[in-house]
């Protein structure tokens, strides 16, 4: 992967500067609740930067992103979560990955997304129209991942993921991601907020957390701010005795190389390698959706394939 420089120097040292893209995990009410919250600016401006996106695209996508590491905070024994959207808006889908070690990636199926007026609010139900929401857990020790599907209800990538655990895993669960924007349409803060109640809790009580984490302040502005995420929920949810546990960095990765994709030019047909050889263009670009870096093989590394390839065959 081929991280690109931040475009605005006076964000990129502000970024710099501040605290590090965490995800602090907590419980709420004596263990009745747990959580996670989520400074995730850096990573949603680098997502932004590698897949040159404008500000509609960084907000589907970089919700996503945000809703993505949430879900990998209590994840055990999985080496991934993957949210997958496949929609009949203008949008037309997404995959975002995450893993045990804070990585995330992932990219939209269309950019840009068409927009036939200017945006008048942040809402985003009509760019997914109908479709389906996946989350695919990939096991450490299991063949096959673990899909879960359901049929997309609010257009609305918390809401939905809220929806997602209550109707597939029959846990109630809150969901807040928020991006906040400056005049000039850069990002200047991006976070989220998962609540999810422990078996055996009670159903008050977690009907009042989870209005609490929707009228929860914005994120994106409070970490514009220069706010800090503990002591967002320790003065928020002051009543119900947060205690912090783990925390992990989160960081937008993609471990894509030139020696990866030279494997999968590896394992092409002959006839596919040969044509690609003789007609090129040069030299060959190959890109890596879930990053947007882009390689290049000459001619001669891609003659130096085929000959290998035929010398084994």
């Amino acid at each position: 992967m081929i991280k690109k420089p931040l475009s605005n120097e006076s964000l990129k040292d502000r970024l710099i500067a501040g605290a590090k893209d965490r995800l602090y995990n907590f419980l709420l009410a004596d263990g009745a609740v747990r959580g996670a919250v989520l400074h995730g600016t850096h990573m949603v401006n680098e997502m932004r930067a590698n897949h040159e996106l404008g500000i509609l695209e960084t907000l589907v996508l970089g919700r996503a992103y945000l809703g993505v590491a949430l879900m990998s905070a209590n994840i055990k024994g999985i080496e991934s979560v993957s949210l997958k959207i496949e929609c009949s808006g203008p949008i037309k889908g997404l995959t975002v990955e995450a893993n045990t070690f804070g990585e995330v990636r992932g990219f939209l199926k269309n950019v840009p997304i068409p927009m036939d007026k200017p945006m008048e609010n942040f809402d985003l139900s009509p760019f997914f129209g109908a479709g389906f929401l996946s989350v695919i857990r990939n096991m450490a020790d299991a063949k096959q991942p673990f899909t879960s599907k359901i049929a997309l209800q609010y257009g609305n990538i918390a809401q939905d993921l809220a929806n997602y655990y209550l109707t597939s895993e029959q846990i109630p669960t809150a969901f807040n991601l928020s991006i906040m924007y400056d005049k000039e349409g850069q990002v200047t803060g991006a976070g989220g907020l998962f609540l999810q109640a422990m078996p055996g809790a009670d159903e008050t009580l977690a009907a009042e957390l989870e209005e609490l984490v929707v009228q929860f302040p914005s994120l994106g502005e409070a970490f514009a701010d220069g706010q800090v995420p503990k002591a967002l929920i320790q003065t928020v949810f002051k009543k119900y005795g947060p205690r912090f546990l783990a925390d992990k960095r989160i960081e937008f990765m993609c471990h894509c190389s030139p020696e990866r994709l030279r494997r999968i030019l590896k394992m092409l047909p002959n006839d596919q390698l040969q044509d690609i050889r003789d007609k090129g263009p040069f030299p060959l670009e190959m890109r890596c959706h879930f990053c947007n870096t882009r390689y290049h093989f000459s001619k001669k590394e891609i003659q130096n394939i085929y000959d290998q390839r035929t010398k084994s065959s």
